[in-house]
């Protein structure tokens, strides 16, 4: 059989299936652990993002324009933003001053 329709019947499979009835729409811990597993079993050196920092960057870039400005998380709620912000800066540089 070939990919292509392989990938097809998979799709019907999916789709058949509610969301309420999903497991991973279910439980976010158990997508989670999926998620990393899957990550973990790709060598590092077949992972396009860890190997090319641009591809990453224009993915980023490109699924963040994907979202309307109204329902951009940051953009309605920047004590949100300014709180991500204060955790980034506390995990690269050990603490939330600058100095």
């Amino acid at each position: 059989m070939k990919a292509e329709r392989q990938r097809q019947i998979a799709s019907m499979g999916g789709k058949a299936v509610p969301d309420e009835k999903r497991s991973f729409s279910q439980n976010r811990r158990l997508a989670a652990e999926a998620g990393r597993k899957g990550g973990q079993s790709v060598p590092g050196s077949k992972r396009s993002f860890s190997q090319n920092r641009e591809l990453a960057a224009v993915a980023g870039r490109k699924g963040g324009q994907s979202v309307p400005d109204e329902k951009r998380s940051f953009s309605q709620h920047p004590e949100l933003a300014a709180e991500a912000g204060r955790k980034g800066g506390q995990a690269s540089h050990g603490s939330g001053r600058l100095t």
